[in-house]
């Protein structure tokens, strides 16, 4: 039996298809279910029962010894979002009591960190323990993410193997709940498909021309086929980056989704919304190594491989992974 947390969001109900494609069935859903629009990422897929986020620990003192492995990924995600209390208790100390649980019941763990840990990247993208103390993320989010992080680090009592994954920008089907956090794939897609163009965000940095702000971003299939590796893995506990360690232009991005279209490009520029704007990463790029030290060796689609597979066999299809 396997536990996914956040199943029915947009990574979770990605790795419910995967444990599905290994024919894993077995599977308990968390989450909260109360909307229609993340429900459907689930609609056809295999698994034993639905529980409730807040009746979770509950069913696991009741299940414990049935339970095979923990995929935390369920998290408050919205990094415009500046209420700290709702990341305190979705991001952060839902996470510790999982944690200690998963003590208690000698269960694997792997949880949701993020790349927004990283902030403006001042220390680089290295995942490695010693530079955790010193990040500083920029927005409540990526503290709520690097507070757990610093607090799994700090605690004597540890799952005897865990893994915290700092998710890049991740991409791909499954993310059509998700309005203003979903990828710039999926607002391309959508913009085009009502207007015919695609507006991208203007820099506000001189080092950075428009529409050449860089990130790593990494298609969904990669993410959770690095995910499945650790169940099997299960050793070498920790903290690892999850991009493809190469960083590219959203400008690049907004092509290929016009490619993928077959539309002509049609690309302009808006202003970075203000509550935003000084929270923005210019910056992003994994340090792929520690993972691949580990014995990973599974390549990673390219930006123009993702985003065909994206837009041609979900998003113009209007279907699900």
């Amino acid at each position: 039996m396997i536990v996914v947390t956040g199943a029915a969001g947009f990574i979770g109900s990605c790795m419910v298809s995967k444990l599905n494609q290994e024919n894993f069935k077995d599977i308990i859903l968390v989450d909260d279910f109360s909307r229609d629009d993340k429900n459907k990422n689930l609609e056809g897929k295999m698994y034993s029962e639905k529980v409730h986020r807040d009746d979770f620990f509950e069913w696991l003192e009741k299940n414990e010894s049935l339970v095979q492995f923990i995929f935390h990924l369920g998290a408050r995600t919205d990094t415009s979002e500046f209420d700290k209390e709702i990341f305190d208790k979705l991001n952060l100390n839902y996470s510790k009591k999982m944690w200690n649980a998963c003590i208690d019941y000698g269960i694997p763990l792997l949880y949701a960190s993020s790349a927004a840990t990283y902030g403006l990247g001042e220390l680089g993208y290295e995942d490695t323990h010693e530079v955790v103390d010193k990040l500083a993320p920029l927005n409540p989010y990526g503290d709520s993410k690097n507070d757990f992080d610093k607090w799994a680090l700090a605690q004597e009592r540890q799952p005897y193997f865990w893994a915290g994954i700092k998710f890049f920008n991740v991409y791909g089907p499954n993310e059509y709940h998700k309005s203003r956090m979903a990828s710039v794939v999926y607002h391309t897609f959508k913009q085009v498909g009502e207007t015919g163009a695609m507006k991208l965000f203007r820099s506000h940095n001189p080092e950075f021309k428009d529409g050449m702000q860089l990130r790593d971003f990494v298609y969904v299939k990669d993410v959770v086929s690095v995910l499945y590796f650790f169940l099997h893995h299960r050793k070498d506990s920790g903290l690892y980056n999850l991009g493809t360690g190469n960083a590219r232009a959203f400008l690049d991005l907004a092509k290929a989704t016009f490619k993928g279209m077959d539309v002509k490009e049609d690309i302009s520029f808006i202003d970075t919304p203000i509550d935003i704007r000084d929270k923005y990463q210019y910056f992003t790029q994994a340090n792929m190594s520690k993972l691949k030290g580990i014995g990973y060796d599974k390549s990673f689609h390219t930006l123009e491989e993702g985003v065909a597979d994206y837009v041609g066999s979900y998003l113009l299809k209007d279907t699900y992974y």
